[in-house]
């Protein structure tokens, strides 16, 4: 596989794994390190772009649709909603250096949108803990 293929792929990976469709960045990443067709530098760049990308969409979704939160098909379930504008609301806009983490980044990301979290403090939070996580995976591949 090239690595123009490898690194399209990361892509969209990372872009799906953060938002409500199905994906595994960390799966994905792992293999385009292993194939050392890539430098770990732009594997990383790529999925933490990507990710980030899928989180700006996420806080889209919750700035723009908000009004559709009581909405089955709403992603974050109406019991926990309150509960996640509570965190954020209590932690500040830094709760958004935990929307790396599996379950419960993505509502952080949607809850951010819906309190009209400003993108230009939205993007820089989120992009430094999809980083941090991607630089922990490589570092652990590259540990083995």
């Amino acid at each position: 596989m090239t690595e123009g293929a490898e690194l399209g792929g990361l892509f969209v990976s990372a872009l799906t794994s953060a938002t409500v469709l199905p994906g595994a960045s960390e799966v994905v990443l792992v293999a385009v390190l292993a194939g050392g067709a890539t430098s770990d530098a732009a594997a990383i760049a790529v999925a933490t772009a990507g990710n980030t990308l899928g989180s700006i969409g996420n806080w889209a979704l919750g700035r723009f649709f908000a009004g559709f939160r009581d909405r089955r098909w709403f992603p974050v379930p109406k019991d926990k909603f309150d509960r996640y504008v509570a965190a954020h609301r209590r932690w500040g806009v830094g709760v958004l250096l935990l929307s790396w983490a599996p379950i419960i980044g993505d509502p952080l990301t949607i809850i951010s949108g819906v309190l009209r979290t400003p993108l230009w403090l939205f993007v820089p939070l989120v992009a430094a803990a999809k980083l941090a996580r991607y630089l922990a995976v490589a570092g652990v591949v590259n540990l083995l």
